[in-house]
Order: structure tokens, then sequence, then C-alpha cells
């Protein structure tokens, strides 16, 4: 089940940020932008792409895979 990331939600938040501008900003569409908030896995280079526009880690997306195995 996939859950809402708070974390990027307040991450964006604090950088006074749109989903849009982050989508624009990282080539991506805003709905799909809006998806990855809402718990979509996004690719690894998407992942790089919106963790330095929002200057946080990138692994942040994945850390939950490694304990649902």
């Amino acid at each position: 089940m996939r859950e809402f990331r708070h974390w990027l939600y307040h991450i964006r938040k604090a950088k006074n940020k749109t989903q849009r501008e982050v989508a624009e900003a990282c080539g991506i569409k805003r709905q799909y932008y809006g998806m990855i908030e809402n718990g979509a896995n996004p690719s690894v280079d998407v992942a790089k792409r919106i963790a330095a526009y929002l200057g946080f880690d990138w692994t942040l997306f994945y850390e939950h895979v490694g304990n649902e195995t």
C-alpha cells in the first residue's frame, strides 16, 4: 500500500514551492509529481532531480523498500 509522503510535502512547503514549480524544474508533469507525493515510486533519475532541486538525499524515496522484503 502506498503512503502519502509527508516528509516530501513538508520539504516542498518549507521551500515555498508549488507542485507545479517542482515538476517544471525537474522536467516532469505536475500530475506525476503529485503521484510521487502520494506514494508512487519515482525512477532513480527523477528521484535524484527532485532531491537536488529541493535539497535532500534522494535515497529517502527508497528507505522503506528494504523493510518490505
